[in-house]
């Protein structure tokens, strides 16, 4: 487990799975306001994995809800046993699981409010899987690129260079063929050599900020690139 050290020395001490892993005792606010955010982050697997047990879409979402609402609501207890928050999460739900019966009850108005596309989202991803729990790995890692593209675009957005990420998006994970430099260049009245700068400066700014949403989710430079690898290998057992 991490050591308590100078976040300047250390910058995995501020991370939120970080503060989780350090809370001790009455020091245990923090650690839920850090959980309550990472829950918040992934309700996609959650619900994913619910869908994949095979609740049909409503009693998932009302699962859902009653499963974050009791997860930060607890005192953080377990989180040791657990080097990432992805696997932390999964055994939580596994248990929570353990625990209910029957279809869940109606709500009560005091649970979270769970996104309206999550039904559309795992419809369109077609991230079912052999296992309920390889789904969630690949939900997982699907809501970390989600996210990583999302903050990518505000970037662009705000410097100015929309238009130019509109048309470089779908080349993050492909080469583009021959002619396609000189397609964007013509659309965006650029040279191709600056579209090609451009892409590679947009993939290398992708790859610090799927790092950074990752960092949220573990205690340490080493936990990291092994959460790192494990979710390239789940989007890469996606592939027909």
């Amino acid at each position: 487990m991490i050591q308590a050290t100078d976040p300047r020395h250390n910058p995995f001490t501020a991370t939120r799975w970080s503060i989780v892993m350090l809370s001790s005792g009455d020091g245990q606010t923090n650690a839920r306001d850090a959980l309550h955010e990472l829950a918040r982050r992934y309700w996609y697997p959650i619900y994913v994995y619910l869908r994949s047990c095979g609740h049909p879409a409503d009693a998932a979402s009302a699962f859902a809800r009653r499963f974050l609402r009791q997860l930060v609501g607890e005192p953080v207890q377990e989180q040791a046993a657990h080097a990432h928050y992805r696997s932390y999460l999964l055994a939580k739900l596994r248990a929570f699981l353990a625990d209910k019966r029957g279809v869940p009850a109606m709500d009560d108005g005091n649970d979270p409010e769970i996104p309206t596309d999550l039904e559309l989202r795992y419809q369109r991803d077609h991230v079912d899987a052999p296992t309920p729990e390889e789904s969630f790995h690949r939900a997982f890692a699907l809501q970390v690129l989600h996210r990583t593209l999302r903050r990518l675009r505000e970037e662009a957005r705000q410097t100015g260079h929309l238009p130019m990420y509109e048309q470089l998006e779908p080349f993050l994970a492909r080469e583009p063929v021959s002619g396609e430099y000189e397609f964007i260049a013509q659309a965006l009245h650029n040279r191709p050599l600056t579209v090609v700068v451009a892409l590679k400066r947009l993939r290398q700014r992708f790859r610090e900020l799927a790092a950074d949403e990752l960092a949220d989710t573990v205690s340490s430079a080493q936990d990291l690139a092994a959460e790192q690898v494990a979710l390239l290998d789940a989007l890469g057992r996606m592939r027909p």
